[in-house]
């Protein structure tokens, strides 16, 4: 009997030490996986979402059901004034996206616009320097086309013929005197000389003074200086006029101008000979190259520009003056530079700034240094650094927020001391508390308002009795019990 409880024990303890076993190797890979699991990050306080000076040690909403953001151990060690923190989901709510910083060719250049206009210096007026008429107008119309050479106007004038008729006396003298006096000849030749001139003076050409013999007396063809068209004209045939009177204007279109107006902060890219292009939409597809051929020398006081003219070559006509385009200077390519995104700057005039994604979801202000401006592009010069990432949506209202926490960290007041405020001068603060000191030992007490008593400090408090005087004090008691005198006598017989 004794035996087979002894195997029953044994069984027992062999199959609990087993199931230890297993139990064991169960638990250990949980264990292991509990302790390879890195320790999640315990918030050190939650800040209100609004950026006011505002905390708690627990997780809350403020009054507009926000969420308080979490604050980590790390955030709060490198936190710079004006850094935003948001959470994944408010970044997606504000639609906030990032670019990195790159190097890359800058293209500088501008654009502006501007209107087709005549040459000035292919101009031409048709303004005898006499007097006459207008005998027959060839060049009738404004806008018709005409050669170099050919007739214009022809024009009968008093003036005119007295000056033919000297020039043709005075030559036909001359051949008569070749072979005489010489005298005579050269007086007679100062006399055609004179003639010549006169006429050279008044625009006749020295080609219609060969023919002046043929001409008719008194009248004079005027032909085109230069090819060009009808810009004026302002007399019609029988016309009379007067020395200097304007009576066309051609101009050569062959070459035009486009003036385009470059705000002064900008001129800086231009330069003499820098190639320029001009399109217009009334000439689809069509591009016009030039060059920049003239700078003001002063800028306009009202707009704040510089006119900027660009030459361009017109062989076939199609560039007409008063037509509108848009005229894009060129600039230096193949420089690379730092450059970010137009729509990452925030620029009040004052300063320029962007919004530095310094970790996951903080956001800082950082002012930097902006140069040339190209398209979508704008050129840093100072303030970032190759990579980091930028803000190029969604900054504004990042920036607002970030103001609006500089502002407040300014504002918010320096942490009070225990003691501010009470008056510690005329009380004497025991070094060591004694033992039964009273509860309110080292409390400063307010200083009574003038005219007025100061108030019990002790007021409703209430206060131990003080106790009985000893009836015995000051009496000095026997060391010992005098004998009773009145020890064994009967006191039953005694009469009182």
């Amino acid at each position: 009997m004794k035996h087979s409880h002894g195997l029953l024990i044994a069984t027992g303890l062999i199959v609990a030490l087993g199931g230890g076993i297993a139990l064991g190797r169960l638990l250990k890979p949980a264990a292991s996986a509990a302790a390879a699991a890195p320790a999640a990050r315990k918030p050190l306080y939650y800040r209100n979402p609004m950026g006011l000076p505002d905390t708690s040690p627990v997780p809350k909403k403020d009054e507009m059901g926000m969420d308080y953001i979490p604050v980590y151990a790390e955030d709060e060690a490198d936190a710079a004034p004006g850094t935003v923190a948001l959470s994944p989901e408010k970044i997606q709510t504000l639609g906030v996206r990032t670019e990195a910083v790159q190097r890359q060719p800058m293209a500088a250049g501008l654009q502006a616009s501007g209107t087709l206009v005549i040459d000035e210096t292919r101009q031409h007026v048709i303004a005898p320097r006499f007097d006459g008429w207008v005998d027959t107008l060839q060049a009738n119309q404004i806008g018709m086309a005409v050669k170099r050479g050919q007739t214009l106007a022809t024009v009968y004038s008093p003036q005119l013929l007295a000056a033919q008729e000297d020039y043709r006396v005075a030559d036909a003298a001359l051949r008569q005197l070749k072979q005489g006096d010489p005298a005579s000849r050269q007086a007679m030749q100062r006399l055609r000389d004179a003639a010549k001139r006169r006429l050279l003076n008044w625009g006749i050409g020295a080609g219609q003074l060969e023919h002046i013999a043929h001409l008719p007396p008194g009248n004079l063809a005027i032909t085109a200086p230069a090819s060009g068209v009808i810009v004026e004209k302002s007399v019609v045939e029988g016309t009379r006029f007067v020395a200097g009177d304007t009576l066309l204007r051609l101009a050569d279109l062959s070459t035009v101008w486009v003036t385009v107006n470059v705000p002064a902060a900008q001129i800086g890219q231009v330069r003499l000979g820098q190639p320029a292009r001009f399109t217009s939409p009334a000439l689809a597809g069509q591009a016009f190259d030039g060059k920049v051929s003239f700078l003001q020398p002063m800028l306009d006081a009202a707009s704040r520009t510089l006119a900027v003219r660009v030459a361009l070559p017109n062989p076939d006509g199609r560039l007409r003056p008063g037509l509108f385009g848009n005229v894009a200077l060129a600039g230096d390519d193949g420089r690379e530079t730092l450059t970010i995104p137009r729509s990452a700057l925030i620029d009040s005039g004052e300063r320029q700034i962007a919004l530095i994604e310094v970790a996951a979801g903080r956001f800082a202000p950082r002012p930097i240094s902006i140069g040339q401006r190209s398209g979508d592009r704008v050129e840093v010069l100072d303030g970032l650094r190759e990579g980091e990432r930028v803000v190029v949506e969604g900054n504004f209202l990042i920036d607002a927020e970030s103001n609006l926490r500089a502002a407040l960290q300014d504002m918010a007041p320096a942490p009070a001391t225990p003691h501010a405020g009470h008056d510690m001068s005329t009380h004497d603060m025991p070094a060591a508390p004694a033992a039964g000191h009273d509860a309110h030992a080292g409390h400063a007490m307010p200083a009574a308002t003038a005219g007025k008593p100061a108030a019990d400090p002790h007021a409703g408090h209430a206060m131990p009795q003080p106790a009985k005087p000893d009836p015995h004090a000051g009496h000095a008691m026997p060391d010992k019990p005098k004998a009773d005198p009145h020890a064994g006598h009967d006191m039953s017989d005694m009469e009182h």
